[in-house]
């Protein structure tokens, strides 16, 4: 009878591993990930790949501009993006949600977030504290404003501004970089208390790292409430339904904020996105839990007890 049971036992796992495996088709077993230089979204990004790689899927991330992300997820070239930052982004990804060839989750994955206009604090402290106030300050500013990479959302706002004279901002200069050189330009003006408009937002390292001040009277700028935002992932329109286990665990992936800069600050001192996750992950085992509910193994096993004996 024992033998019987255990017989059956082993069958019934495998039609259930088997089942699992017949809903996602065979391409969800390498997951391709869209990829900005933004370390937010290298630091969740890298916490998705450990995870999908402990639960025995292969990972392919490709890094590019926010458009040719959004392109490639409706070209079927990329899979899913965990980095659409709302509202700063709309425009870039309106195109493609128009015609139905991506789709956003239904939540936000980091609820939280901020993205505007900023300044060291001391320059708040000399009274550059709204956007009216730039045009004031343009000397000191050498009239440029500094964003981040060309042809992102923020930089876009940033130009309409300039363009449009909105602010008394017509004579001033976008000055477009990468993140890190952005806050190398800041790190600058700081160290000589010289005055300087950026782009910044949180989550990010930034707001622990400096005395910062975001700047108010935005007038809807870089979206309602001052600039306040959300981050949502982007998949391909069928990937629910195609990958259901792996669009399980994206829909699990809930962040905070001061979780995210804390992921960031390590990345942004130089270390491996992936060993920073996977220590992370490592040291917070109630937050592997919550992320792999319901999410099993390539092969439809328990996902939970095979990510942490991948994870040790």
């Amino acid at each position: 009878m024992k033998s019987l049971k255990l017989v059956a036992g082993c069958c019934l796992a495998t039609l259930f591993s088997s089942s699992l495996m017949a809903a996602e088709d065979a391409s969800c077993q390498k997951a391709r990930i869209g990829l900005v230089g933004w370390t937010d979204v290298v630091a969740t990004t890298a916490v998705a790949a450990e995870l999908l790689e402990s639960l025995g899927y292969e990972t392919k991330q490709t890094t590019a501009s926010q458009q040719i992300v959004f392109s490639g997820i409706s070209k079927n070239q990329i899979d899913f993006f965990l980095g659409y930052w709302k509202p700063a982004m709309d425009d870039n990804i309106k195109p493609f949600l128009d015609k139905g060839a991506v789709k956003v989750s239904a939540e936000p994955s980091l609820a939280d977030a901020i993205a505007t206009l900023a300044v060291p604090a001391y320059a708040a402290d000399a009274g550059l504290k709204t956007f009216a106030d730039i045009a004031k300050f343009k000397d000191q500013l050498d009239g440029k404003i500094y964003g981040i990479d060309p042809g992102t959302g923020a930089n876009t706002k940033i130009q309409a501004m300039i363009d449009s004279n909105q602010f008394g901002l017509g004579g001033f200069t976008l000055v477009e970089s990468s993140e890190a050189a952005m806050l190398a330009a800041v790190g600058r003006a700081v160290k000589r208390e010289k005055p300087i408009v950026f782009v910044g937002w949180n989550p990010h390292p930034m707001n622990i790292q400096m005395d910062l001040t975001y700047l108010t009277g935005s007038e809807d700028v870089f979206g309602p409430n001052e600039g306040q935002a959300t981050v949502w992932t982007v998949t391909a329109p069928d990937y629910a339904q195609r990958c259901p286990n792996v669009h399980r665990l994206l829909s699990n992936l809930k962040f905070s904020a001061a979780q995210e800069s804390e992921l960031m600050e390590p990345i942004m001192g130089r270390e491996s996105p992936d060993q920073v996750a996977r220590d992370w992950l490592k040291a917070n085992p109630q937050v592997v839990e919550a992320f792999l509910e319901g999410v099993t193994t390539v092969d439809g096993q328990p996902g939970q007890a095979a990510a942490v004996a991948k994870l040790q």
